[in-house]
């Protein structure tokens, strides 16, 4: 029974210390990207990259000359953010095609069909998992938001 007992007990000491060891591997690999002057002001990161994935907060429309959302309504706005997604990938060493999750959320369903219309154009097969759903507000008064979690497939 001490056997048992002992055995069970280094292995969970082995155990602990390889999670303690695995967790603080997994921290220093851990960049929060900032680099909009405008961040500072925001209790959010633009992006958070753990090893060769990276994850990009929620965008909206904001027309990067203007700091207004893009001026057309939901189209105009969709195609903003989607151009910001690509602006802020880029940024960073990745491209759209490394994109393997999309959340993208409307203030109005009945926008879908046009969304997967401009969506198609920043997205080629194989498409990126994604999911979607009908919100009733979205920040600044947006239509249309979006975040993504890309993967660096070079490495």
């Amino acid at each position: 029974m001490k056997h048992v007992l002992y055995s069970i007990i280094t292995t969970l000491v082995v155990c602990i210390s390889f999670a303690s060891g695995a967790e603080s591997e997994i921290k220093s690999h851990v960049e929060f990207l900032n680099s909009k002057p405008a961040n500072k002001k925001l209790p959010f990161s633009e992006a958070v990259r753990v090893g060769d994935t990276v994850y990009l907060s929620g965008q909206i429309g904001i027309d990067p000359k203007t700091g207004k959302l893009a001026v057309g309504g939901f189209k105009a706005e969709t195609r903003q953010t989607l151009e910001n997604i690509r602006a802020t990938l880029n940024k960073y060493g990745y491209q759209t095609k490394d994109v393997v999750k999309c959340l993208v959320m409307l203030t109005d369903i009945n926008d879908f069909a046009a969304f997967n219309e401009i969506y198609t154009e920043f997205f080629k097969p194989p498409y990126p998992a994604r999911s979607a759903f009908a919100t009733s507000q979205l920040a600044l008064g947006s239509l249309v938001e979006i975040e993504c979690i890309a993967i660096d497939k070079s490495q």
